[in-house]
């Protein structure tokens, strides 16, 4: 018995050391190399909704609200055509992002002008807002913000939302 026990005690002394080893050689790969991992990184929202520039593009629900209130934005659903109807901020064109090459001629025209663009969807991980509003960018429309988990924050706060009848959500 104890040949057993001394043979497990050195199989997890040999599999601890190439553990080691291993955590060792990938640190050091890592910091020789020209793009290396960082170790340690921003993951604040600013960065992770910014443009390729590293602008970031986040609005603040706060500042799109006064927008909104005074006409000075258009604000742009990604979300799928099903949420949209379920529920959107008043007024806001739905631009699905699964959906942005087929529709995208057909809001165009809505979207043109002096106002600020705010792309939203839901969820403080969802990425629809920011692929679209980047898209938007690309496509030539120079002020285009992010409203972070959009709907559920313009809900919560009691802002102007508006749905689709039921009796149009049937035949949907």
């Amino acid at each position: 018995m104890e040949s057993k026990s001394i043979m497990r005690i050195k199989a997890l002394r040999q599999a601890a050391a190439v553990v080691v080893i291993a955590c060792v050689l990938a640190v050091g790969t890592n910091f020789l190399r020209q793009n290396g991992i960082p170790f340690v990184g921003d993951w604040s929202t600013d960065v992770r909704f910014s443009d390729d520039s590293g602008q970031s593009l986040v609005i603040s629900l706060k500042k799109a609200s006064r927008m909104y209130a005074e006409s000075e934005a258009v604000f742009v659903d990604a979300r799928p055509e099903y949420q949209y109807d379920q529920g959107h901020i008043k007024g806001a064109v739905s631009l699905p992002w699964q959906k942005v090459n087929e529709r995208f001629m057909e809001v165009a025209g809505n979207l043109e002008g002096e106002k600020t663009i705010i792309c939203y969807c839901n969820g403080e991980n969802c990425e629809l807002s920011h692929e679209l509003a980047l898209f938007l960018s690309d496509m030539g429309f120079e002020d285009v913000r992010v409203l972070v988990n959009g709907w559920t924050v313009w809900r919560r706060a009691g802002l102007a939302i508006q749905k689709k009848e039921k009796k149009d959500l049937d035949n949907v």
